[in-house]
């Protein structure tokens, strides 16, 4: 009697799981790029995944060494300790991103917007972030050794890294109008 019990309600459960619409299915790997897609400990070394929407994605603990994501759009995305080492995320959009704990060593962020990203205990290690927006992003706790900030928008949105800003964001020193410096 309780064995038959048992073989129902596993029918039921069964039943029920396959109703489910796919919207609500986890993603896998091999599923394509897209908004919200779920990518967690995916590996995409050195794929090119320039132009991308992954909007609001899940790539948490995900690998993309070596690859280039060039115009990529990963708003709101959960990048939790992802790995981009050496990637190409030239002008993509990480408004919001959340890649605390990222490693980002050497990849070059050339232009990309970083507005609200968190970046908490980030691995910026010689990563190249000329002229990107990083307004409102939090930056506690990274490391930024060698990261070139050249022109980089600082995170009080007001501050231009000058020219030549290696592992920090130097300001453009103001010349008084008096003609002292």
């Amino acid at each position: 009697m309780k064995t038959r019990r048992f073989v129902f309600l596993a029918v039921i459960v069964m039943l029920v799981l396959t109703l489910i619409p796919s919207e609500y299915a986890h993603a896998g790997c091999s599923d394509p790029a897209r908004p919200e897609v779920d990518w967690y400990r995916c590996h995409f070394n050195g794929s090119d995944l320039s132009g991308v929407d992954l909007r609001k994605a899940r790539v948490r603990d995900a690998h993309f060494i070596r690859a280039d994501l060039t115009g990529a759009d990963l708003t709101g995305a959960d990048g939790f300790r992802s790995k981009f080492v050496s990637a190409r995320l030239v002008g993509t959009k990480l408004d919001g991103a959340r890649l605390t704990s990222s490693d980002l060593t050497k990849a070059d962020l050339s232009g990309a917007l970083l507005i609200d990203a968190d970046l908490r205990r980030a691995k910026l290690v010689q990563t190249v972030l000329r002229n990107a927006n990083l307004t409102n992003a939090k930056l506690r706790g990274a490391d930024l050794r060698e990261a070139d900030l050249s022109g980089a928008l600082w995170t009080d949105g007001k501050t231009r890294c000058a020219t030549g800003s290696i592992g920090q964001c130097n300001t453009v020193p103001r010349h008084s109008d008096n003609g002292n410096s």
